[in-house]
């Protein structure tokens, strides 16, 4: 079977009917949340609560900004194949946005202020990569997922030991960005030059220390 070509049309109308997901009140993915097979804990002090929220505040901007990432690189991917694998991770990238803001609202905390320029960066950030050419904009991925790899084994660590809800979350989606980025490398992803990948570290760093408090 012959694969679907898109348009940049219809790339332009897939990028906003995700746009249009990602918003608050907008339907969920149909994705399992992992959280959902778990109880809420019951004795999590105020501090430790406060802790995971903001932990899964950074995990939120840092999904959404995967999400900007996704549509800017499948805006300029130029072949059907890499279109086709920047789109399911995306949808499953998705599913991790939802699952952060569900833990984020029962654990009473607040999204980060400065969402929409985790996004805004990150789409302009991932459609230069696209425009790199495919070969590169995989390399990226597979660079981004790990450090996103190290971030989440970090979070795990510091994650208060009763909210297991969070941590349940946190290593479901530990095992997706490991898949992903073994995907991308074994499409024939480029390892990326050592500065590019510093300079990714920088920027994680930044959003992530940020995203803790704003």
């Amino acid at each position: 079977m012959s694969e679907i070509r898109f348009r940049p049309f219809d790339r332009l109308l897939l990028s906003v009917d995700r746009l249009l997901r990602l918003l608050p009140g907008a339907p969920a993915p149909a994705s399992h949340n992992p959280a959902d097979e778990l109880p809420e804990a019951a004795d999590l002090t105020a501090a430790e609560r406060q802790k995971a929220a903001a932990l899964m505040r950074v995990n939120h901007a840092g999904e959404l900004a995967a999400q900007g990432l996704y549509l800017g690189q499948s805006l300029a991917a130029r072949s059907p194949q890499t279109l086709s694998r920047l789109r399911s991770a995306g949808n499953e990238e998705a599913a991790h946005v939802d699952w952060c803001r569900a833990r984020l609202r029962a654990l009473g905390g607040r999204r980060s202020l400065l969402d929409p320029a985790w996004f805004g960066g990150a789409l302009a950030i991932g459609t230069l990569a696209g425009l790199a050419g495919d070969d590169w904009s995989l390399g990226f991925i597979a660079e981004t997922e790990r450090q996103v790899e190290a971030h989440l084994d970090g979070h795990l660590r510091r994650l208060p030991a009763g909210d297991q809800r969070s941590r349940a979350v946190l290593e479901q989606m530990r095992r997706d960005e490991v898949r992903h980025g073994e995907d991308a490398r074994r499409a024939g992803g480029r390892e990326l030059p050592a500065p590019v990948r510093g300079l990714m570290r920088l920027a994680s760093r930044v959003m992530t220390t940020t995203a803790y408090r704003v």
